[in-house]
């Protein structure tokens, strides 16, 4: 999860480059019970243009030294993609499971405890994937639909209808909090103290890009960008949402980041959105082909289009001078500049910055808490998807049961590998393999603690056929899987199971009764498997609570999930969605077999 950061020394040069130390004269934009529109404009009349300038910046904290800070009056903090978190920063990692939910409340109350890790970790920061600021904006609410599993980032979205999608909006009040009755609308509300303030993202159309390639073109006609991919956007709007990011891909050729029309006369004017909007990374740079091919006319026009914060990252003094220049040419008008500060203002002010510059550090003690983790356990169990439960209906393989007369095996790559169940956009930018990264409970572990004590549990990653012949066993589990990716690494044109696991579903269920349980980040080709399957679980990215998928495995809790896009059959029917003309697919959204929770032991 990127996070967008202002640090303490950030926040105190912008409470005071205006007010000079020992001075006692009354400033309006220092008091809290005048108006929110009093406090901004007092405060821009005081400022400078390259204070203006500098609020409209965010660098990465690898280059944020002190003296650059003061130097260029830089108004936000990247904390980030590659940087790692403080140790257990990522205990939450609920984000991942959200595929087969549906469940709007439950991601409001998912939001809760991202907001303390934010907090704690990162001071005051700005939540941006729903994927956040200093005193916390968060890059996390996420409206993509993704309409092509072959994307790389298909997993931050939750769903191909936009219907669900809407729903999980709800995530924006369990970040920000709950708007009050006749709150105006479009603007960003924050309930300061442990609330952040989010992000949704990223405006608009990424994911319907031809192919399912990052970063590509989403060719589709007004009214197909409106009714699918736009609503989200809608509801967090209504929602208070306080930042918007901008992607990468294009609409019909012309790149989002330089797209007027969308950006300021839509989003801005028609949909009244007042709080801001975010580039993403060296967005501005993607405008050209290649990138930074020529910035000077990148920068005219994402500032034109109507971005207010630049996400640079680093070559921030080439910006500076180019936004300077322009400005000072009469390229750019300072009306635009003024709207840019004007609406950054309107969030910092919001979230209290101003009155509560330092993060509550009490907060810290609540990282990887047993309710928080529980709330985790609770997603993953309601995430799950039941696509098949027994070679024939009337003789059910799920639930398991505990106390088994044979040993239980546990095999593939993905069974004892809480990395592989984390996935991308966790410790680290792509994700890793292993179990040191973060605090939590692999599926292996998992199943040990739920059985019976009875019960001899062997674990071999890709056992071979004779060790199968030649061992006893009740029943096998096989957790299969993607291995971590994210962005663009994750495209992918034949969504194929790295190996082995396709020959361990077969090695291990052509001689044992078998469930599988498949660890991705969407739909991958599973069809020819299928008939060999005693039963077929859908985990998704379960992340740090492994302990939820044997929850659901032996009963104590029944199956609900439900899928929130199509399982296609072959790769060769993509891009294939529910409501298409040739709609074929092996499981249909919305598909998922329930049961009923047993008596534990």
């Amino acid at each position: 999860m990127e996070v967008l950061r202002i640090s303490p020394l950030c926040l105190l040069l912008l409470l005071c480059c205006w007010a000079p130390i020992g001075e006692s004269k009354y400033l309006k934009y220092k008091d809290p019970n005048q108006p929110l529109s009093v406090r901004i404009h007092d405060l821009m009349h005081r400022m400078t243009l390259e204070e203006k300038i500098g609020q409209m910046i965010q660098i990465d904290l690898t280059v944020a030294t002190p003296e650059v800070m003061k130097k260029y009056f830089i108004g936000s903090l990247l904390s980030g993609g590659g940087h790692g978190p403080a140790p257990n920063a990522s205990a939450e990692t609920w984000v991942n499971t959200v595929n087969g939910l549906q469940n709007g409340s439950l991601s409001t109350r998912l939001g809760i405890p991202m907001i303390y890790g934010i907090d704690a970790v990162h001071g005051h920061n700005n939540v941006y994937n729903a994927t956040i600021f200093p005193h916390n904006v968060g890059l996390g609410a996420t409206r993509q639909v993704c309409r092509d599993p072959r994307w790389g980032r298909c997993y931050e979205s939750y769903s191909e209808d936009h219907t669900l999608v809407q729903a999980m909006t709800e995530i924006i009040p369990g970040l920000q909090g709950d708007i009050p009755a006749g709150y105006p609308k479009g603007v960003p509300y924050v309930d300061y103290g442990t609330k952040v303030a989010a992000c949704a993202k990223h405006f608009v159309g990424d994911g319907g890009t031809h192919n399912g390639i990052n970063e590509n073109n989403t060719i589709i006609n007004y009214h197909g960008l409106l009714s699918i991919h736009m609503p989200a956007y809608y509801d967090s709007i209504i929602k208070g949402v306080s930042t918007i990011m901008v992607s990468y891909s294009s609409w019909n050729g012309k790149k989002m980041h330089a797209n007027y029309n969308l950006v300021t006369k839509f989003l801005k004017n028609r949909l009244k959105f007042r709080g801001f909007v975010i580039s993403d990374w060296e967005g501005l740079d993607r405008i050209t082909t290649p990138p930074h091919a020529n910035y000077s006319y990148s920068v005219q026009a994402g500032i034109h289009a109507g971005i207010d914060m630049v996400m640079i990252p680093y070559n921030y003094t080439e910006f500076i001078n180019d936004l300077t220049y322009q400005i000072n040419n009469k390229i750019i008008p300072m009306s635009r500049i003024n709207d840019a500060v004007e609406r950054i203002l309107r969030v910092k002010f919001t979230m209290g910055l101003f009155e509560h510059p330092l993060a509550d550090l009490s907060l810290s003690n609540l990282l990887g808490c047993k309710m928080h983790r529980e709330l985790a356990r609770e997603a993953v169990r309601k995430s799950l998807v039941l696509l098949k439960n027994g070679k024939s209906p009337d003789k059910p393989l799920l639930p398991l049961p505990k106390k088994a007369s044979q040993a239980i095996l546990v095999a593939g790559t993905h069974a004892d590998n809480l990395g592989y169940q984390c996935g991308g956009w966790t410790i680290s930018w792509q994700g890793q393999s292993g179990n040191n990264i973060t605090s939590g409970t692999t599926i292996l572990s998992a199943i040990r603690s739920t059985v019976d004590p009875t019960t001899k549990v062997v674990y071999s990653e890709n056992p071979a056929l004779d060790f199968l012949k030649n061992n006893a066993f009740s029943h096998a589990i096989v957790v299969v899987g993607e291995t971590p990716y994210a962005e663009t690494a994750g495209d992918s044109m034949n969504l194929t199971i790295p190996s082995p696991g396709p020959s361990t579903i077969q090695t291990v269920c052509s001689v044992i009764d078998c469930v599988v349980v498949i660890i991705s980040g969407r739909p991958v080709v599973i069809e020819p498997y299928v008939p060999v399957m005693g039963a077929l679980v859908a985990a998704w990215l379960p992340g740090s609570e492994g302990q939820g998928v044997a929850d659901v495995l032996f009963g104590d809790y029944g199956f609900t999930g439900k899928l929130p896009r199509t399982w296609f059959k072959t790769v060769d029917q993509l891009p294939m969605n529910v409501g298409d003309k040739h709609y074929d697919p092996l499981f249909p959204f919305g598909f998922g077999l329930t049961t009923n929770p047993v008596n534990a032991r």
